[in-house]
């Protein structure tokens, strides 16, 4: 197996797309043009490796190409009649790179533009889903017509959909995917597993396991706390206070419901809980226990850092950095070594319910996968994209191939062997073998036959199967079945209808007071809190960064995201 993984270079998706400039249409693109049958009487695939349509898609967010030639890509395109070359953001943020996709005059097939998504609408370069809704049924059930109607833009057309957090019936949620306060293991297993609930109490026993523990064996000395604030990810640093107050991720604001009835926006930014917060991050820093390049390290150096198992903490969104440290990890053994990452879910005051996991699916309208126009053919790409979730092509993007990359026990039950399992950590082996298509639609919840989980790591024994040991240790001692329990949260608390406020936020423009309010808080934010948290005097410093922020106008902003609230409470 080859193990070398390749780089991201954007300038490729030029050389590798079938590319056309943006149309001055966006809703009448392709329509009425039919896709070809993809099977003869006998349900073989009529696709030669001629007639496979070759597409390509950006994605406005890191990850790692797959190789030509990917087994499981090539057997996709024989059901589908396609295959997609996907491309991934690197060196730029997702409005740079999607401004200099549109400002080319090329398109891919697909695109996820992330925070772009709005450019790309008002640069008429998207293709509306409503025609092909109907068409596809697989694209249909993805969500209910209420639910289609929140991703319809001015102009009434949806233009595309978000692809995760959505469930097919039962939900078999083993992981948290969200937000959280992570610790290594072997920190929890050297105190004894305590219960932590407070800053205090995880910085404490950080500062204590790293006086005790202060080097790797290869002796390279623990980090014990780092925090990320290169670009948009400064959420890292930036939005624990409304976490801490008890309430889910809104992103950014904090909806009191104190009076059910009147729901009220509420500024996390300027609460007692965020300047405890950062006061606390200041001592962490100012007694040398927090990263002293956090404030400067990019991405890629913050991904370098936690893949040597150095970093013992770190309060970030799973998906903003597990999946790339699963194969370093697994390549050094820092899994056997106890550095795999539990959530835990903190509160500014013990005893307070929180919730740090989301239960239940959370719709965020504001970016999803989208067909431009600069596809030849969008009617084929629509049927790719639903036909890619008929359950055994989704079982190819998820489980592989049966027989290779699982197994069938008696009662239908999927499972792997070790060496599966290692297979799917191995970075070689996924760009020559695994085709999951991350972000193009695809399924959560319970498979349509009733029993298997829709992607391995909801499967509740192969999840825990998959586990190094000093994992499994862990989540016995606290009596947890899964990354959730760990969390803690509050089950009882569903999200209400208005949740997920960002999907508002995200995509508001300069067009609106409080559009430009939100931009220059995000500017001053970025700028003023690595000064507050390495500040010598704490409460100048938070005056200073409270004048500068106060002066951006943040009440039009929030007067804005009251309006939106009382808006989506009333449907």
């Amino acid at each position: 197996m080859k193990k070398k993984i390749f780089s991201i270079v954007l300038a490729s998706l030029v050389a590798v797309s079938a590319l056309a400039a943006c149309s001055d249409k966006k809703a009448n693109v392709g329509e009425g043009t039919e896709a070809p049958d993809t099977t003869n009487a006998a349900g073989e695939s009529v696709y030669s490796e001629e007639k496979i349509i070759e597409m390509t898609m950006f994605s406005a967010m890191p990850g790692n190409e797959i190789n030509d030639g990917n087994e499981i890509q090539k057997i996709i395109a024989e059901k589908t009649g396609v295959s997609v070359k996907e491309t991934w953001l690197t060196g730029q943020t997702a409005e740079e790179a999607v401004g200099a996709i549109i400002a080319s005059g090329t398109l891919p097939d697909f695109i996820d533009g992330g925070d772009g998504m709005k450019q790309l609408y008002e640069a008429d370069c998207l293709v509306a889903w409503d025609d092909y809704i109907e068409k596809y049924p697989n694209l249909k059930e993805l969500y209910s017509d209420e639910e289609w109607d929140m991703f319809r833009q001015d102009d009434g057309k949806i233009y595309w959909a978000n692809v995760f957090c959505n469930s097919y019936g039962e939900e078999k949620a083993t992981g948290h995917n969200d937000e959280a306060f992570w610790i290594q293991v072997r920190v929890l297993a050297w105190d004894n597993y305590p219960q932590i609930e407070t800053l205090d109490e995880y910085f404490d026993l950080l500062e204590r396991y790293a006086a005790a523990n202060p080097e790797m064996p290869d002796g390279t000395p623990v980090i014990p706390y780092t925090a990320l604030c290169d670009d948009w990810r400064y959420f890292c640093i930036e939005n624990a206070p409304e976490f801490l107050d008890g309430y889910p991720n809104d992103g950014s604001v904090i909806v009191n419901i104190d009076d059910p009835e009147n729901p009220k926006i509420v500024d996390y930014n300027t609460t007692p809980t965020a300047k405890m917060y950062f006061q606390k991050l200041n001592e962490v820093y100012s007694k040398g226990l927090m990263d002293s390049e956090f404030a400067i390290q990019t991405y890629d150096e913050y991904i370098t850092k936690l893949s040597t198992g150095r970093v013992l903490g770190m309060c970030d969104q799973y998906w903003d950095f597990a999946y790339s440290i699963a194969g370093p990890y697994a390549q050094q053994g820092l899994d056997d070594l106890g550095c795999d990452y539990v959530p835990l879910g903190l509160v500014a005051e013990k005893g307070m319910k929180q919730q740090w996991h989301a239960y239940g699916d959370t719709l965020n309208n504001s970016s999803g996968c989208a067909v431009t126009t600069g596809c030849s053919n969008p009617d084929m790409a629509f049927k790719f994209l639903n036909d890619i979730l008929d359950q055994d092509i989704h079982d190819l993007r998820f489980w592989g191939i049966e027989g290779v990359d699982y197994l069938v026990d008696e009662n239908g039950e999927y499972y792997r062997t070790e060496e599966m399992r290692d297979n799917w950590k191995d970075e070689g082996y996924k760009a020559d073998h695994c085709c999951t298509y991350s972000y193009m639609p695809q399924w959560l919840g319970t498979s349509k036959d009733g029993i298997n989980a829709m992607q391995p790591q909801e499967q509740a024994s192969e999840f825990f199967a998959g586990l190094a040991q000093p994992l499994v240790d862990c989540f016995e001692a606290y009596g947890a079945h899964g990354y959730p329990d760990m969390v803690g949260s509050d089950k009882d608390a569903r999200p209400a209808k208005w949740y997920p406020m960002y999907s508002y936020s995200n995509a508001m423009t300069n067009d609106t007071e409080g559009g430009v309010a939100w931009v220059d808080m995000g500017t001053c934010k970025h700028e003023w809190l690595p000064k507050v948290v390495t500040a010598s005097d704490f409460e100048s410093t938070w005056a200073a960064y409270m004048d500068a922020y106060n002066a951006c106008n943040p009440q039009a902003f929030l007067d804005e995201m009251q309006e939106e609230l009382d808006r989506r409470a009333a449907v």
